[in-house]
């Protein structure tokens, strides 16, 4: 059974934190707005990381618990919160650690963290703590493939010599198993609304290595002594795409909120 482990993202604390896409105050407030939220409701952030989506609803006014189960990932977390002037109750744990007594929430979040569970079974404990009129909101990012956004290609190019093809959630990807749809009808959360934002950035090759760095596929630990050479590598790499090392990133922030039908 797969399990959200904190271990896979030991090393990538500090460049999760700093070099990581945020997700758009104007995208919580549309899912808060679509699910019916008002301030004071409870929401879970499950797989919080550096604390993005709990931040961002406490900020909505909501009481937001947050789990993860990486204690860096938690420390800048709590510092994140303490700097944004918002209330947070952030808690070590993760999806095995769901249970009856821990709702009602209004709404349950995850962002880039989905995937990592054990779906299903995620699916059904949270149908235990979720309210009657509540829901689960699945954030994630994409880049559409237009051409400002080359780095990105080139930044998968380079993280496949270094075996992105290898990690088991790349591998499911290829075969569809990514989309979080089928696991949704297959629960009690199959009214399913997708909202979106579409950003438009500046990025430095040095901000592309740290984004590398911040993966699981290509974090420190995993590179290991390869680092440095992944780092010159990528580099390289970019400087022949942009000499003066200067991108664009044009990406899309997305919300998949489910909700039981009414």
């Amino acid at each position: 059974m797969r399990q959200d482990s904190g271990d896979r993202f030991q090393s990538t604390v500090a460049y999760y934190d700093r070099y990581r896409l945020d997700y758009p105050q104007r995208l919580l407030a549309r899912v808060a707005a679509l699910g019916g939220l008002a301030p004071g409701d409870r929401v879970l952030d499950l797989g919080t990381g550096t604390g993005m989506l709990a931040i961002g609803f406490a900020r909505l006014g909501m009481a937001v618990t947050a789990l993860d189960p990486e204690p860096g990932m938690l420390a800048a977390a709590r510092d994140r919160a303490a700097a944004a002037g918002v209330t947070v109750d952030f808690r070590q744990g993760g999806s095995a650690d769901l249970h009856p007594g821990m709702g009602p929430f209004r709404l349950v979040t995850m962002g880039r963290s989905f995937h990592w569970m054990d779906r299903t079974a995620t699916l059904a404990a949270l149908d235990a703590i979720v309210s009657p009129n509540g829901g689960v909101a699945l954030f994630h990012d994409a880049h559409p493939p237009v051409d400002e956004n080359a780095w990105f290609k080139t930044l998968c190019t380079v993280q496949d010599k270094y075996g992105r093809k290898s990690a088991p959630h790349i591998a499911e990807r290829r075969g569809g198993h990514r989309r979080y749809e089928p696991f949704l009808f297959a629960s009690a959360f199959t009214q399913l609304d997708g909202l979106s934002v579409t950003i438009r950035q500046p990025l430095t090759a040095e901000e592309i290595v740290g984004r590398a760095f911040s993966t699981s596929v290509t974090s420190p630990e995993r590179l290991g002594a390869a680092k440095d050479e992944f780092a010159a590598t990528l580099t390289q790499a970019l400087r022949d795409l942009s000499p003066d090392g200067t991108f664009t990133e044009v990406a899309e922030l997305v919300a998949l909120l489910a909700r039981r039908p009414q």
